[in-house]
């Protein structure tokens, strides 16, 4: 319940209580399911200083030329503030649109019309508006085990089912794709979509093998299920050969998600979403319900740096960049994790995923890491399941490699305890 403190006291008054009493039922049945995210409670007990974070997925943006977007903030409200500053298109700016169908392409999705993208508050305003047009409550969708604890949040609170399917080092395993599509269509369940996060998996940094991305769209084609493919971390690989995104083959049965976030600043809040003709107008209309239209300066700031700015180069500089820090996790967790220990070792992104043995409840030595001093994510936070999980996130794309070491050196002892007190040798 939420309170509104004595402004004297900070406690709740009496007055207080009783007003919130009274307008609890009001609330929706929808607002039940809202619930803050895990990754968010975390996230706030990072902020502390005297804590090595693992925890929050950030991009290091001290790498920007920030004196130089300055320049270009500025000078687009000093030249084009009464358009940067005014409502846009419902759409998005065409200029932005154009844009993005060249950076996509950079992955190898080709002949893609800027009038089938809508622009969106972030690749998550783009899930929201999937599940309110495609999904009503009591439907079902499909999603990794693990997966994205942001889409878990949507999904939670359009009252959609969320069915996890497992997944091993490759990805999503098709043969259990198709077993459960089977099992719930058995059950008389509505599926709607599949959910994917093929390359570089959040929480698990996993990439989708190419040669099962062909096998899982076919099996979704065949039982009518669209697939929702969000690629957030594309174009941050820096190893390995690069895996074409499943809209580049299977334009007509895939919505992709994506977003500048990742590949520039989080704090512009513009992603995007390409929908396929036939579907277009009822997700457009969706989109401009809620949002009118996306932020217009932001989009022309962002057009404005892809047009003035390296922004290729950018990309390679980020990908250096948490290549070396991934490395440094990596090395650190060879070193100091005890053998019951196994983790990911990701080819691109920004995490790694833990696996202690079976039985160990991650949730419960959240505290016990922060008396130690670090800070990671509990892996039940990215499972529709609701029991615990003996696996947890570390986020590296954040932190300078000293402090990646220092951080993975104080996790060791707490997790070689917890495997220590389970009987594991």
């Amino acid at each position: 319940m939420t309170h509104i403190a004595d402004s004297a006291t900070g406690n709740p008054t009496e007055a207080d209580l009783d007003r919130a009493e009274r307008h609890a039922a009001l609330f929706s049945e929808r607002a039940s399911h809202i619930k803050q995210s895990a990754v968010r409670d975390v996230f706030e007990l990072s902020l502390d200083p005297s804590l090595v974070s693992l925890a929050g997925g950030n991009p290091y943006l001290q790498s920007l030329p920030l004196e130089k977007l300055g320049s270009m903030a500025s000078d687009l409200i000093r030249e084009e503030g009464m358009t940067a500053l005014q409502y846009g298109s419902g759409q998005g700016t065409a200029t932005l649109r154009a844009q993005i169908c060249e950076v996509m392409a950079e992955e190898g999705i080709t002949g893609v019309d800027p009038d089938n993208i809508v622009i969106t508050t972030g690749s998550q305003a783009a899930q929201d508006v999937a599940c309110k047009v495609f999904c009503d409550p009591g439907d079902t969708v499909l999603c990794e085990d693990p997966t994205y604890v942001g889409a878990l949040n949507t999904f939670e609170a359009y009252q959609v089912n969320a069915e996890p399917i497992p997944t091993d080092e490759h990805g999503l395993i098709p043969s259990a794709l198709r077993l459960r599509i089977a099992e719930l269509r058995q059950a008389g369940a509505r599926i709607k979509f599949l959910y994917t996060i093929p390359n570089f998996n959040n929480p698990s940094g996993i990439t989708l093998a190419a040669e099962r991305r062909a096998e899982i769209a076919e099996i979704c084609i065949i039982e009518n299920i669209l697939i929702l493919e969000d690629n957030p971390y594309g174009m941050l690989r820096y190893s390995g050969e690069a895996i074409r995104p499943l809209r580049a083959d299977y334009p007509e049965h895939v919505i992709y998600m994506g977003s500048f976030s990742k590949i520039l600043a989080p704090g512009l809040r513009i992603g995007w979403a390409v929908v396929p003709a036939h579907l277009f107008r009822r997700f457009y209309l969706a989109a401009e319900a809620v949002t009118l239209c996306p932020a217009t300066f932001n989009q022309m700031l962002i057009s404005k740096y892809l047009q003035e700015h390296d922004w290729r180069g950018q990309i390679q500089t980020y990908r250096e960049l948490y290549a070396a820090r991934c490395e440094a996790m990596l090395e650190a967790l060879d070193e100091y994790m005890p053998k019951a220990v196994s983790y990911t070792r990701p080819e691109g992104g920004f995490f790694i995923w833990v696996t202690l043995p079976e039985g160990i409840d991650t949730y419960l030595l959240l505290s016990k890491g922060i008396e130690s001093g670090v800070v990671f994510i509990p892996g039940a936070a990215f499972s529709p399941h609701d029991g615990p999980s003996h696996r947890l996130r570390l986020a590296f794309s954040a932190v300078p490699e000293e402090k990646i070491r220092e951080g993975v050196k104080r996790l060791a002892p707490v997790l070689a305890a917890a495997i220590a007190e389970n009987g594991v040798r």
